[in-house]
């Protein structure tokens, strides 16, 4: 198990869970893959941590961009809150960076866990 901490902040909205995944469940492979196909594709692509504390949702749109929209959800059996923001990242280069860093990212939560 690999377990991070997620946050949103802004003016109105402070939210933090911790998320649940099975080794990173492949973010930043997800990431890849849409890097990867920069050219675009039809309808959303969506990734769940395992327990769907966190969602994200990739849509290809005119113009060679990516909407991502991220969302960081209560944890059952309550489920009384639900967070989505949407963030536009430019497809191919600007998107495998975001892999990238993903990986670093899950890759050092897994050195700093002792993994």
């Amino acid at each position: 198990m690999l377990d991070f901490l997620v946050m949103a902040r802004g003016q109105r909205v402070s939210i933090e869970t911790r998320v649940r995944t099975w080794d990173g469940d492949g973010l930043d492979t997800f990431l890849y893959s849409l890097a990867d196909d920069f050219r675009g594709w039809e309808g959303a692509r969506t990734w769940r941590s395992l327990e769907h504390d966190l969602t994200l949702s990739a849509e290809h749109r005119s113009g060679g961009y990516v909407h991502l929209t991220w969302g960081i959800h209560d944890r059952p059996p309550s489920e009384e809150w639900h967070f989505e923001t949407t963030t536009v990242h430019a497809a191919g280069e600007e998107m495998r960076n975001l892999a990238a860093e993903t990986h670093t990212f899950l890759k050092s939560m897994k050195t700093h866990d002792g993994s």
